[in-house]
């Protein structure tokens, strides 16, 4: 199973195929507009504008599930996302990470890349998932990570 075998609504409603992204390098990170990382989105985004001419895609996912800090609805996180910083990338409908209700593709990207000492379980929000152009998970990043710190392997990963 790769990462191409998994679907997930965009926040329009439009169904999408994670295989619309075979062959690039994919960050997908769970989002939240009441968070104190939120400002992670213009580094994000910056990253998108520079390397998505080479095959970068970053995936945003908004997650409620973390002190209710991604109320909104669909139309809202959209216009917030877009108004407050620029963003561009491809934005989906809010999801679970964590337990029963997880979405079917943060269950198989903790399955192949565990969180440190804690598990797979996923602590905040804006945590970072690197896929590789075969579909497969490369790298995870915390959610205090910044964005910029993923530069160097988001690199490596689009040269191979």
């Amino acid at each position: 199973m790769t990462f191409y075998d998994f679907e997930a609504q965009k926040l329009n409603g439009e169904n999408a195929s994670m295989s619309e992204y075979k062959g690039k390098t994919v960050v997908v990170v769970n989002t939240a507009s009441k968070c104190g990382l939120t400002p992670q989105y213009e580094g994000l985004e910056k990253l998108y504008q520079h390397y998505k001419d080479q095959g970068l895609v970053i995936l945003g996912f908004p997650c409620n599930q973390f002190a209710n800090q991604e109320s909104g609805t669909s139309d809202e996180i959209q216009e917030f996302c877009q108004l407050n910083y620029g963003v561009s990338f491809p934005m989906f409908e809010k999801i679970e990470v964590n337990g029963k209700n997880a979405h079917p593709l943060f269950k198989f990207l903790k399955s192949k890349l565990s969180g440190g000492i804690l598990g797979s379980k996923i602590k905040w929000n804006f945590t970072k998932f690197v896929i590789d152009g075969n579909g497969q998970p490369v790298k995870r990043f915390a959610p205090t990570t910044s964005p910029e710190k993923m530069e160097k392997i988001i690199r490596q990963t689009l040269q191979k």
